[in-house]
């Protein structure tokens, strides 16, 4: 399948929205409905919705697909990809992994969590991916290029 392509901050501020508290059906609703007023709890600190919308419609981003099938983020950087790790699995660059220059490594996560990493992350990173005790895999992401 053919993932939807989404920018980081794309990504990041749907993951937000649901690590916010929003279901899977209220975000698919606020989504469809383009109102921006229905991420109201998700509307915090450095997490801006306002242009969530018009930015998806000028960079041709199926937000409504994205929400239901998944996506790829056309590009990463070091710090947008240490913040949709932290929303998307609900984990902390101060405790759970550590962030490097062109590297995140330390990153413990579950055979479900590495798998939606690889069908997520932008080709500019590599996974290398070490098994753990106790069903956890250590993975290292570098940017490409850097190895």
């Amino acid at each position: 399948m053919q993932l939807t392509k989404i920018s980081q901050n794309t990504a990041i501020l749907l993951e937000h929205a649901k690590n916010s508290g929003m279901s899977s059906a209220d975000l698919l609703d606020a989504v469809r409905s383009r109102e921006v007023e229905r991420f109201g709890t998700a509307q915090t600190g450095h997490f801006h919705y306002d242009e969530l919308f018009s930015y998806a419609e000028e960079h041709g981003e199926n937000l409504e697909k994205a929400v239901q099938e998944g996506y790829r983020i056309t590009f990463n950087t070091r710090n947008g990809l240490k913040i949709w790790l932290e929303e998307a699995f609900g984990i902390s660059s101060e405790s759970d992994f550590r962030v490097g220059e062109g590297i995140i490594d330390q990153l413990q996560l579950t055979e479900d969590q590495l798998g939606r990493l690889k069908d997520t992350l932008a080709v500019n990173w590599t996974i290398q991916e070490e098994p753990l005790t106790g069903g956890k895999i250590q993975v290292k992401l570098t940017v490409r290029g850097l190895q």
